[in-house]
């Protein structure tokens, strides 16, 4: 039987989050992970944060989006210092890996999407609205990233 709907296994979302509210403050979904994806998901990023100011730091897994030439020069431009975590030692990546946890079981695995376009949709409300405004964080007392962001 041949289905048109569109599963979480169709799901790449390239993420980027602050370490200091777990607030999710850029997320893209696409079908491929680019290079190209990743420079679109930091410049989001920094044009939703332009109150910060200064060099940042971009902590990422070893993805050869992240260690592509074209990123690489993308965040020497901007300012922002690569830091990546050592092969086969995913917990410096540990909050994003939580994250993409998160979006898997309390989202994307729940629903059979009849659309590409429905499936990026619910995982951009998943990113912004729930995850940043109303589920609960243990690492922020068990407050949402907004309550946090706005109490700090």
């Amino acid at each position: 039987m041949y289905s048109d709907a569109f599963h979480h296994l169709y799901i790449l979302p390239c993420t980027i989050i602050d370490l200091h509210d777990r607030s999710v403050v850029a997320s893209i979904t696409d079908r491929h992970i680019t290079s190209d994806l990743a420079i679109r998901t930091l410049q989001k990023a920094l044009d939703s944060q332009p109150a910060v100011k200064g060099e940042l730091i971009l902590h990422s897994d070893q993805g050869s989006q992240y260690t592509s030439k074209v990123f690489v020069e993308f965040c020497e431009s901007v300012r922002v210092t690569e830091s990546m975590s050592k092969a086969g030692c995913p917990y410096d990546n540990a909050p994003m890996e939580r994250y993409f946890n998160t979006l898997k079981n309390e989202c994307t695995n729940l629903y059979e999407f009849q659309t590409e376009e429905a499936l990026y949709r619910t995982v951009e409300e998943f990113a912004y609205v729930n995850d940043n405004q109303v589920r609960p964080h243990s690492f922020n007392a068990y407050r949402t990233p907004y309550q946090a962001r706005i109490t700090s």
